[in-house]
């Protein structure tokens, strides 16, 4: 995995910095409480990459149990970001890499993510693989309940 790691508690600043990146503040949950438990989640990988010394581009892989394909796991890729001031380094590439060899490591039979419509984000995971073809990504949002 070379430029990438896994990270860890000390990481949570720099993460909240690059989730703002991906999202604005906009529905983080900024605690360390709640990134812990993100990092304790079995299967689940936040899997980053530094640049000059600092966090710089990262990824949450989930690798999930299974029961068809003979019991084998499946991937799920989420929140990937680069901060904008170092793409087109490297790191973004870096850390899909990473995220796919771990998965195929862990002998999961697909890996999936969902990419939004911003312009070249499908060709950037085409680049890795991923083909559209094959299946339809759809969700269903839940709007969060406010209390009062």
């Amino acid at each position: 995995m070379g430029l990438t790691r896994t990270l860890t508690r000390d990481d949570h600043d720099a993460a909240l910095a690059l989730y703002r990146a991906l999202v604005g503040d906009q529905g983080i949950d900024t605690s360390t409480a709640q990134f812990a438990a993100l990092l304790a989640h079995p299967g689940t990988t936040l899997i980053g990459a530094d640049h000059a010394g600092t966090l710089s581009a990262m990824l949450t892989l989930h690798i999930l149990p299974n029961i068809t394909q003979h019991g084998r796991p499946y991937a799920l890729i989420e929140n990937v970001v680069t901060a904008p001031e170092v793409r087109r380094q490297g790191l973004g590439r870096a850390v899909m890499e990473a995220a796919i060899e771990t998965a195929w490591g862990a002998n999961a039979y697909k890996i999936m993510l969902l990419t939004g419509t911003k312009v070249g984000a499908k060709t950037y995971y085409e680049r890795f693989g991923f083909r559209a073809d094959q299946k339809h990504g759809m969700q269903l949002r839940r709007v969060p309940q406010r209390t009062p």
